[in-house]
């Protein structure tokens, strides 16, 4: 079994499948939480601040800049290049310190396009390293959730919708307990799902991304004794909204990450309802309900040629269980920290976008997976007309509403444990002591029709 993967040298001998096997399937979060795409945040937010001082609180020393800072700061706010990047690590190497690097770097810049030297000292104005690196975090996570993860889901929910009303009147064998029950639709079985997912991805869509920018404890400290008259409580508020987070006020050196606890959580739980429905395909498969198309070519077993594997199924409840893990540490460890700070949440908030990334190849997976399926109604429905027995419950109800007693243990003690045919329960029916209409009206039913309201649920997925 192989995969859709780049095979250069440099993706053979990555440590992480995610940057060697299944590195051409990750390429959108590689975009948002490589090492380049946090320095490019970081640059972002730096060159945000000093344009913020210049423009909203207008400090005096800053009435000044020449336009040509000032369109420096703009373009160095859209980010910077990955060659730029790499200028960054140089200096990081030198100073072994990652976000002053960033300052120096954003300095030079500036310097080079006329700002004083006076001018520069306001890069990195009153800051701590955090009040970048929170910033940048959450424009990264912001963003993956907006511009991959949610769009992932989307498809995922739209084959789910499309299909339970394709399928929606197509009977089939429920099964609790792993042993036959009363009869669905497929199309019921798929909106179930489609209804999860959908709950479950608006609540990862309304978690806030939250940041803060106010100094190394959380008070403001430096700002306020270099500028007592200033309204930093609000200027920061302005700050942080400007790019499109929201605030968080009560601090202390970092952002607690409660918001990220709960984006983790959310997006757990969301996973949580694909490794349930990854593993029910996989066994409706296996029962042969769906048939998987046979893409030419390929090889389902090293020695039995028959083969047809689930393997993206497979794969995608394995990816979904990795996410899950890491996701759940997340959520449990970054919003403990030690007094003001320490810094056991840095290294863990590098891997962030690991977990995302395995998340993401399981929904691609699942996608994949999808694309091959196709229900077997013959399968589907000789299973169903095989087990009569699952009527039992039709026949006992009906009979409680006539108020025969021991209507249960009359239909148990046809049924339990058996295997029940049309015959011989037609024949029970024929028997029992129910107003002849009724009778006539429970001979005529069938598994099949036995689906309560299931295709009107699924039609109105």
């Amino acid at each position: 079994m192989t995969d859709r993967t780049a095979d250069s040298s440099a993706a053979l001998a990555a440590l992480s499948p995610l940057d060697g096997r299944y590195a051409g399937q990750c390429q959108e979060l590689r975009a948002l939480f490589s090492e380049a795409a946090l320095i490019r945040h970081r640059v972002r937010v730096e060159a945000e601040w000093f344009l913020f001082l210049c423009r909203d609180v207008a400090l005096p020393e800053l009435k000044g800049v020449r336009p040509a800072v000032l369109a420096t700061a703009t373009q160095l706010a859209g980010g910077a290049s990955a060659g730029e990047a790499a200028a960054v690590k140089a200096d990081e190497r030198k100073i072994a310190h990652d976000v002053k690097a960033v300052e120096y770097y954003v300095r030079a810049r500036l310097a080079a396009a006329g700002a004083t030297d006076a001018e520069l000292e306001f890069v990195h104005f009153g800051c701590t390293s955090e009040d970048i690196n929170n910033l940048a975090y959450a424009l990264m996570l912001k963003s993956a959730r907006e511009l991959v993860l949610r769009p992932a889901f989307a498809r995922i929910q739209a084959w789910l919708v499309a299909h339970a009303h394709e399928h929606a009147a197509l009977a089939m064998l429920s099964r609790t307990h792993g042993q036959p029950a009363s009869p669905t639709t497929l199309g019921k079985e798929l909106a179930n799902v489609a209804a999860r997912l959908r709950r479950a991805a608006d609540e990862f869509a309304a978690v806030e991304p939250l940041g803060k920018h106010n100094g190394a404890v959380g008070n403001w400290n430096a700002l306020l004794v270099a500028y007592p008259d200033r309204d930093w409580r609000g200027a920061s508020a302005r700050f942080v909204e400007s790019l499109g987070l929201g605030w968080n006020e009560y601090t202390v050196q970092i952002e607690p990450h409660d918001w990220i606890a709960a984006y983790c959580d959310a997006m757990a739980r969301a996973d949580t309802v694909l490794i349930d429905f990854a593993r029910d395909v996989w066994g409706y498969v296996s029962l042969g309900y769906f048939r998987q198309r046979v893409v030419e070519g390929e090889v389902g077993s090293s020695t039995m040629p028959h083969k047809v594997n689930p393997i993206d199924f497979e794969n995608a409840e394995g990816n979904l269980g990795l996410a899950n893990a890491m996701l759940r540490h997340f959520a449990d460890k970054l919003p403990v920290s030690r007094w003001q700070r320490d810094l056991s949440d840095s290294t863990v908030l590098r891997n962030v976008g690991v977990a995302l990334a395995h998340a993401l190849l399981a929904c691609k997976s699942i996608e994949r997976g999808l694309a091959r399926l196709e229900p077997d109604a013959e399968r589907i429905a000789a299973d169903l007309d095989a087990h009569w027995e699952v009527l039992g419950e039709a026949v006992q109800t009906v009979l409680r509403r006539h108020g025969v007693p021991n209507a249960y243990e009359r239909l148990k003690a046809l049924t339990r444990g058996q295997r029940v045919d049309a015959a011989a329960l037609r024949a029970l029916i024929a028997e029992l002591p129910l107003p002849a209409e009724e009778r006539e009206r429970l001979a005529r039913l069938t598994p099949a029709d036995y689906v309560g309201l299931a295709r009107e649920l699924a039609a109105d997925a």
